[in-house]
């Protein structure tokens, strides 16, 4: 299971720079002017997960297989994009089929690069998408809700549920407030809430793409997102896309150095990974064999037969029981065998709830 983040922001912000860099690839045009990006490209990168390296070595594995992450790269929003304004319905109709937006703001100052708007403030760009995301789910909302409550006081249950549910989103977007605050208060409003497909019900990761200098620690513009994001309980990273755009062209074994001389631990791609899963709560479990290594991702609380199934419907469908070994049994003892022998593989039935890092294999009829 993977997901599909959808890459936004003001023209001439880096979105394609980004998108070339993530997916390592030429597929986006990236050029000084608006909608250089007309249809939405899309890339599947590999997420990078050091520990699935490990238990490859350790099985001996011949092939190693990550699990897959999608970009889209959306083409850029202009002021007025829920009235149709620029490629308004297009960019809107595109956020639609994303599990999560990650919205990239200018935090760096370069004069030879137009800003739509006249000036560097990631903050208020920020605000002109979100603000074009709420009015188009104010206007879809103020024709839904009505109808939705007349059919619930002629007994339709369902549509109760929605005019409770909807009707408390659209109160909030009419204070100026995102519908993804709204309250859903069990496994069925939930179900009705996701189903609404609101632009502003999607989680949000903001990335600040600053200069090749701030890479590290970020600068004052970046400071100010990220005080923003804590306040929306949104997730934000330090990215440079010029940086990512350099080390995609470079050779692996390069990387880790030039990295370190930029003071830098890990790659852009890495930090985006990790904020995107700690945004949709996901977790990785692995299958390990001589065959292959493999990761695979399920959201968190997921059940053992839920994982069974990301690999085929019918493992789901005739599940048995999943022998279970923790990540750091298998490598603190050197492999199935051995953590077998020590005690540390488990079976577990129907109800277990996967942990992030096990090593699984399922059994079933």
């Amino acid at each position: 299971m993977g997901f599909r983040c959808g890459i936004v922001g003001l023209p001439n912000v880096g979105k394609s720079t980004l998108f070339n860099a993530l997916t390592q690839t030429a597929a986006a045009q990236a050029a000084n002017y608006p909608f250089c990006t007309i249809e939405p490209n899309v890339g599947n990168v590999g997420v990078p997960d050091p520990r699935l390296d490990q238990l490859a070595a350790i099985a001996g594995s011949a092939k190693i297989i990550a699990t897959q992450l999608a970009f889209i790269d959306i083409a850029g929003l202009v002021r007025g994009a829920s009235k149709g304004e620029g490629l308004g319905n297009q960019f809107l109709g595109n956020i639609r089929e994303v599990d999560a937006i990650v919205h990239v703001l200018r935090c760096f100052e370069d004069g030879d690069v137009t800003h739509v708007e006249g000036k560097v403030d990631p903050v208020a760009d920020a605000d002109t998408v979100e603000t074009e995301l709420m009015l188009a789910d104010l206007e879809s909302l103020e024709k839904r809700v009505p109808n939705l409550a007349k059919k619930g006081q002629q007994g339709d249950k369902e549509a109760k549920i929605g005019a409770a549910v909807l009707g408390g989103a659209l109160a909030l977007l009419r204070e100026g407030k995102p519908a993804r605050l709204a309250e859903r208060r069990d496994a069925e409003e939930e179900r009705v809430f996701a189903a609404a497909q609101l632009l502003t019900a999607k989680p949000v990761l903001y990335v600040c793409n600053v200069e090749e200098a701030n890479a590290a620690a970020g600068n004052a513009h970046a400071a100010r997102v990220f005080a923003k994001a804590k306040a929306e309980g949104a997730e934000a990273v330090i990215v440079s896309a010029a940086i990512e755009a350099e080390i995609a062209t470079m050779p692996a074994e390069d990387r880790a150095e030039f990295l370190a001389e930029l003071g830098l631990d890990e790659t852009g791609l890495a930090r985006v990974i990790r904020a995107g899963y700690s945004l949709l709560h996901l977790l990785t479990f692995f299958t390990v064999g001589p065959k292959e290594a493999r990761a695979w991702t399920v959201h968190a609380g997921a059940t053992a037969p839920q994982a069974a199934g990301e690999i085929h419907t019918d493992f789901e469908r005739g599940f048995i029981r999943a022998e279970t070994i923790a990540y750091d049994d298998f490598v603190g003892l050197g492999g199935e065998a051995k953590a077998r022998d020590a005690g540390k593989l488990r079976a577990e039935g129907k109800t277990y709830v996967v942990q992030d890092g096990d090593v699984m294999h399922f059994l079933h009829s």
